[in-house]
């Protein structure tokens, strides 16, 4: 029999603050974590513009024997699980005793590998690397650390899947605790963010050059959109079963009841309409909603021409004109790795204090976007469903749908 699936807690650190209460402010006003930073157009960027994350100092939480292993990914995701821990009522002494997983997105360690390989260049000796050097390289640097920090006995591993990571390590969360696999697992999604794993992105050229107004470069839907800006941090959302969350009552934020996924099968980097279509409708079936049901739409929309156009057909071919719809990275840029979960930590804080959070910069629709219903400024409005969308380049897409208890 399927276990119902809900969501105790949740933490997140990110451009937008570094805790819950920051962020929820942030969304509220609509306040950008857009700047404008030297050291990447020093370093040879096209687009200096990013999403400003500062790194946390672990000291006052972690052993330095704990901290050895741990780069910036690991790093955001340490500050948001504590915080998402501390929320859902879990500490080390019950995680030590019980089956708790973890499933964390993230796609890569760019930094930490281009620091061990530039210091074996300098000194032509493999042994002068560091110990830790390779817990930090690995793509499962959050995994092997946050499961050795915080005790934890169940399912553990990475799941890499472009910028839906974050989204699918969710969803596979959800499946595991339906099935009865797992009675409660960790999820969430962590992106770095420096010069060396976002290089080979801006040499692409998607990145929004505009950067005299770097709070008004990122520009989800609007006509006048030129590209994207990479942003990063960590999300954490924490599923159990209802009956476990029940039983240790845990407060239940909302309910996970429906995860759409497919894959477009051609292009690497472009999206897909019928991909994007084929998962809002699984999600929507998964759920046995209908469309009228869901109140709000976390949009993917990065601020790039053709994925925004894309999307907007989609949402507009499945619920039509009428569902309100915003993409936070009008305020966050894109969050990559970790945007699918991060975005689920943004709606539920809208769900909780009953707002919309407004897709900034929206000041002209473009063909596809007059057709839906997008939100331009802060929206006060009682959401009981919100449906969140994420794409990844490969073609992969993912789609949770959450609604309130």
């Amino acid at each position: 029999m399927s276990q119902r699936v809900v969501i105790t807690g949740i933490g997140i650190y990110s451009c937008l603050g570094k805790n819950l209460g920051e962020v929820t402010q942030s969304l509220y006003t609509g306040k950008s974590g857009i700047v404008f930073d030297q050291v990447r157009k020093d370093f040879g960027f096209r687009s200096a513009l990013t999403g400003m994350v500062e790194e946390p100092d672990l000291k006052n939480y972690l052993s330095r024997r704990q901290r050895v292993g741990m780069h910036q990914p690991a790093i955001y995701a340490y500050m948001a699980t504590h915080e998402a821990l501390a929320l859902s009522g879990l500490d080390i002494d019950f995680l030590e005793t019980t089956e708790t997983g973890i499933i964390y997105g993230n796609d890569s360690t760019a930094a930490s590998v281009v620091e061990a390989v530039d210091k074996v260049r300098e000194k032509h000796d493999t042994t002068l690397i560091g110990s830790g050097a390779i817990f930090q390289n690995m793509n499962s640097t959050v995994n092997m650390n946050l499961s050795t920090i915080f005790k934890l006995k169940g399912i553990n591993f990475t799941l890499s899947a472009a910028c839906a990571s974050g989204s699918h390590s969710i969803g596979m969360g959800y499946l595991m605790i339906s099935q009865g696999l797992q009675e409660r697992v960790i999820c969430g999604g962590a992106q770095e963010i420096n010069a060396s794993a976002m290089a080979s992105f801006d040499g692409l050229g998607t990145f929004s050059v505009r950067e005299s107004e770097p709070e008004k470069a990122s520009r989800p839907f609007d006509r006048d959109r030129d590209g994207l800006i990479p942003s990063g941090g960590a999300a954490t959302v924490i599923l159990e079963s209802y009956e476990a969350a029940v039983k240790r009552g845990a407060p239940i934020l909302g309910e996970l009841i429906g995860y759409g996924f497919s894959s477009n099968g051609d292009h690497i980097s472009n999206p897909s309409i019928d991909g994007q279509t084929r998962s809002l409708q699984m999600a929507l079936k998964q759920a046995g909603i209908s469309v009228k049901e869901v109140d709000y739409i976390n949009a993917h929309a990065t601020s790039t021409p053709v994925g925004d156009g894309s999307e907007a057909r989609a949402i507009y071919e499945v619920f039509g004109a009428d569902v309100p719809v915003s993409s936070t990275k009008s305020m966050t840029g894109h969050e990559c790795w970790m945007a699918g979960a991060s975005e689920i930590v943004y709606s539920l804080l809208m769900m909780r204090n009953s707002f919309i959070a407004p897709n900034i910069n929206f000041e002209n629709p473009d063909e596809d976007s007059a057709r839906i219903n997008i939100v331009p400024e802060t929206k006060e409005q009682e959401i009981n469903c919100f449906l969140s969308n994420s794409f990844g380049f490969g073609g992969t897409n993912s789609t949770l749908i959450v609604r309130k208890i």
